[in-house]
């Protein structure tokens, strides 16, 4: 997987040079986002940013929550910020 997300990552730093993601989880990339008259940024799983802060900050449920909202969402590094996705399952 990590192959096929570094590729993901070199195509769209083609496209967009200053798209942004967090580097902790990179695991959690599903693709990314095209809108009309911007350029595209990386796609996020937002679940799975919260699993990876469970598990490797130790957090619970609802403090993966609350510091996913408040630094992970909350967090504007200009045009390249990635979006995050809640997906159907």
């Amino acid at each position: 997987m990590s192959k096929e997300i570094d590729e993901l990552l070199d195509l769209v730093e083609e496209m967009n040079p200053e798209a942004k993601y967090p580097s902790d989880m990179k695991e959690a990339i599903i693709g990314w986002v095209e809108r009309f008259e911007m350029e595209p940024v990386i796609l996020l799983d937002k679940d799975k940013c919260i699993e990876i802060l469970m598990k490797d900050s130790e957090m619970s449920y609802e403090e993966a929550i609350e510091y996913f909202e408040f630094n992970t969402i909350g967090s504007w590094v200009g045009e390249g910020t990635p979006a995050f996705a809640t997906l159907i399952k």
